[in-house]
């Protein structure tokens, strides 16, 4: 622990922060054994490529990574060595995500007044998902990045449909989802106590009724899951590459 205090040791930030809070603390059951966070994309482990985004993203001032406890100092070395130097804190996760993202946000700093919850597995958002997302939470308080769902999507009860929902009000919401830090903490404390599982953070908020601005998301903003997603990702990454 010392060595990681003495690795993300900085002086006090100016006021009015907004904080990444990078959830990387899953198990990766989905992914056949193979520990995801730093399975390499292009050569580097994936959460490099996630960090790296926020470290480049001009909206965020500063990061916390939550992970598991056998994976803080590999987190701490991996920024260290890679200059990922917003990364302030590197925390334990907790038993499920609501936990992970309530350790996240005991660590911001006291100038923190919005948050910006990302997947750690989700290496391929760009600065303009990030800027859009940011700059939308700002104005109204509670933000996520989305995108139209192309396919049809039935409603179902025992394998028999119930109804077809039309398509043009459906979303695939992504991270990272922004919000006023006041906000979110009571949200999700409010949803630990009534013991609500959350797929997402959004969730938390629209269980209060606060509504959340949904802003243009990416095709390529993909969360690595399973191997095949691994394929996905290359393929990005080549495309951006221009290979």
């Amino acid at each position: 622990m010392k060595l990681l205090r003495t690795l993300f040791s900085r002086k006090q930030p100016p006021a009015s922060l907004c904080t990444a809070v990078i959830v990387a603390a899953g198990s990766s059951t989905r992914m056949g054994g193979i520990d995801k966070m730093f399975t390499p994309i292009g050569g580097e482990p994936v959460v490099l490529h996630t960090l790296r985004a926020f470290q480049q993203a001009e909206e965020i001032d500063e990061i916390v990574l939550v992970t598991r406890e056998d994976l803080m100092v590999p987190m701490g070395t991996l920024c260290s060595q890679h200059g990922i130097h917003k990364v302030c804190r590197v925390v334990k996760g907790g038993a499920d995500r609501t936990q992970s993202v309530m350790a996240g946000l005991r660590e911001v700093s006291p100038q923190t007044e919005f948050v910006a919850i990302h997947d750690g597995a989700r290496p391929f958002v760009t600065g303009e998902v990030i800027a859009r997302t940011v700059q939308s939470a700002r104005a109204h308080s509670a933000a996520a990045p989305a995108i139209p769902v192309k396919d049809t999507i039935k409603r179902a009860v025992d394998g028999v449909v119930q109804e077809t929902p039309d398509r043009r009000a459906l979303f695939a919401v992504q991270t990272p989802q922004v919000f006023a830090l006041p906000l979110i903490q009571g949200a999700l404390a409010k949803a630990e106590e009534d013991g609500v599982l959350l797929t997402d953070d959004c969730g938390a908020v629209e269980r209060l009724g606060f509504p959340v601005r949904l802003v243009e998301g990416s095709e390529e903003n993909i969360k690595v899951t399973t191997p095949a997603d691994l394929l996905h990702g290359e393929a990005i990454l080549a495309e951006r590459m221009g290979l």
